[in-house]
């Protein structure tokens, strides 16, 4: 799905006039590398499942280095096919990436999980606390002489085993069986992971940290939009510098990156998160200076504070981004590790949107447009002071969480 449509519009010059032919195409070629994203995510998630906790943040650093490194090369091979090919020559060549992706499927080995490592994760929890209970039950049993509390815990303890019982029951009944038509099969076994998804989505300790990366977003305004206007129609920035700011940030990524995995990952998930939001807000402080003419007072061009600004901002918003991806990947259980890490990524991807319309409704009312920038400095001001509201909703992390456990 991705390699088709590039190859449509580099061939087929009536494609690239027609806005229908060319949503329709570009739609087709995002939701391809959704779903392979959402594989890449999947092997991961597995992969932390399988190594446990002490290798979660290389692997998760290894595939962001990989994808910032990749994203440099893109960015830079991208100016200059802009600068000295024809466009349907940039079609053609964006097709060779999916087309080596898609021979390279072909060197992962897999194989079917079946329904029996469902049907343990969704008894898992309960087979746990019953467990736990029945240590309780033999050392009760054997002060049974001097209390009768050991005789409602018994009792208690009964129930808990036929809540289990009725439990693997329904595991049994939902997951797939052998012998039924493929229809079937496919049928019972996205009924069986529906139900295991929205078992495991209402725990409280995956709810409570996706609810916080989620407010995250929404409580603080995102006025990009409105800087970039501010960049190119009142500072004069040029495009050509504009994707130099953005090689930069995928720099500033990879520095992020690697300074979390070797510095940052052994600390408290706490810590990490409100040492960021307060690195965030003294970043901010550079669209302060910049929107105000500060800069220009002591001699600071406004192109080294956008790219010093770009730079950090990047590494900075990775260390918030980190304990997400490698928090996310230890709560996907068994089975479902692609549909939860994806609905994870969904739930902050829509948060970062709620954002984005928060920021755009914040300029709307301070009448913040192109053109028209004389609040933009008071907006970048309410931004700054809503960066510290997610420090205070931190009580949703789970208090001894590291940026690996």
């Amino acid at each position: 799905m991705s390699l088709v449509p590039w190859l449509i519009l580099g061939i087929n010059a009536s494609t690239r006039s027609s806005i229908g032919h060319l949503m329709i195409l570009l739609t087709l070629q995002n939701l391809g590398s959704a779903m392979a994203d959402v594989v890449v995510d999947a092997m991961i998630a597995e992969a932390v499942q399988f190594e446990k906790a002490s290798f979660a943040g290389d692997l998760q650093s290894l595939s962001w280095l990989s994808m910032a490194f990749g994203g440099v090369c893109g960015s830079l091979l991208g100016g200059y096919a802009l600068t000295n090919l024809e466009i349907d020559i940039i079609f053609l060549l964006f097709s060779i990436l999916p087309a080596i992706q898609l021979f390279s499927c072909g060197l992962v080995e897999e194989s079917s999980m079946g329904g029996e490592v469902l049907s343990d994760f969704c008894i898992s929890s309960d087979s746990h606390h019953l467990n736990g209970k029945a240590n309780d039950l033999d050392e009760d049993s054997s002060l049974e002489k001097k209390s009768n509390v050991s005789t409602r815990k018994r009792k208690k303890i009964q129930k808990k085993s036929k809540k289990t019982q009725l439990t693997r029951r329904k595991a049994q009944t939902l997951s797939p069986g052998k012998g039924e038509s493929l229809p079937l099969l496919w049928f019972q076994s996205l009924k069986y992971a529906t139900y295991n998804l929205c078992r495991a989505f209402k725990q409280p300790m995956i709810l409570r940290p996706m609810a916080w990366f989620f407010l995250a977003h929404v409580t603080v305004p995102n006025l990009s939009t409105v800087m970039f206007y501010y960049q190119t129609e009142f500072l004069k920035l040029e495009a050509s510098f504009l994707g130099t700011v953005r090689v930069i940030g995928w720099l500033g990524l990879m520095l992020g990156t690697f300074t979390y995995n070797q510095y940052l990952k052994k600390m408290k998930l706490r810590r990490i998160l409100a040492l960021t939001h307060i690195g965030l807000a003294f970043l901010n402080l550079f669209d302060v200076i910049l929107v105000s003419r500060t800069n220009v007072a002591f001699g600071v061009s406004d192109k080294t504070l956008v790219l010093c600004g770009s730079a950090l901002s990047d590494a900075v918003n990775q260390f918030k981004f980190m304990p997400f991806l490698i928090l996310s990947g230890q709560l996907c259980p068994p089975g479902i590790e692609g549909t939860l890490f994806a609905l994870f990524m969904s739930i902050n991807n829509f948060g970062s949107t709620v954002g984005s319309f928060v920021g755009a409704g914040l300029a709307s009312i301070l009448n913040i447009s192109s053109g028209s920038f004389d609040n933009l400095l008071l907006g970048i001001n309410i931004q700054l002071f809503c960066t510290f509201i997610p420090v205070v909703l931190l009580f949703l992390i789970p208090k001894e969480a590291t940026g690996i456990a």
